[in-house]
């Protein structure tokens, strides 16, 4: 019940909606909103002894089987460094493999093995039940504005890398 009063008190934006009180207001939530969704996947992370990261490669190579260790680095914006401890725990856990490209056998693919699948797979109903709820309490004309919004923070030249998640990428 004190969730619903605290959220049905969250006014609509204003006709000044570029004021900084709403500036602040809409990147305090964006602060909130991440760290909440990804604390509801901490326990089952830690379960499995996984961090953040980890989960963040088995997403992308789940969405995109067959993904490059250069295109995850681009999608996941982290260092060659950090990827490759990730993606050498991950291997080693029997949750991915790697192979050489079919266009250029220099590139590693990547790809999940059945219990890499699993591990997501599991760990991805968490996100799902946290983004359906929140997605149901706002409604549909909000998380259509919600992903215009979240669009236009991804700046343009990345915008087709990401909407070509999910599709067969040859």
């Amino acid at each position: 019940m004190a969730e619903e009063n605290f959220l049905s008190q969250v006014p609509a934006a204003s006709a000044l909606f570029l004021r900084e009180d709403e500036v602040r207001r809409g990147i305090e939530f964006l602060f909130f909103a991440h760290a909440s969704l990804w604390r509801s996947i901490d326990a089952q992370l830690a379960e499995q002894e996984l961090g953040r990261a980890h989960y963040r490669a088995l997403y992308f190579i789940a969405r995109q089987p067959g993904l490059t260790i250069s295109d995850l680095l681009a999608l996941l914006g982290i260092t060659k460094q950090s990827l490759g401890r990730v993606v050498k725990e991950l291997e080693a856990r029997d949750m991915l493999t790697t192979r050489p490209g079919n266009r250029d056998r220099r590139q590693k693919e990547l790809r999940l093995t059945d219990a890499g699948r699993t591990i997501e797979t599991a760990i991805f109903a968490l996100l799902r039940d946290t983004m359906s709820r929140a997605y149901t309490h706002a409604g549909q004309q909000a998380v259509t504005g919600f992903w215009h919004v979240s669009e236009a923070l991804v700046p343009a030249r990345d915008r087709k890398r990401i909407a070509g998640l999910g599709r067969d990428p040859t």
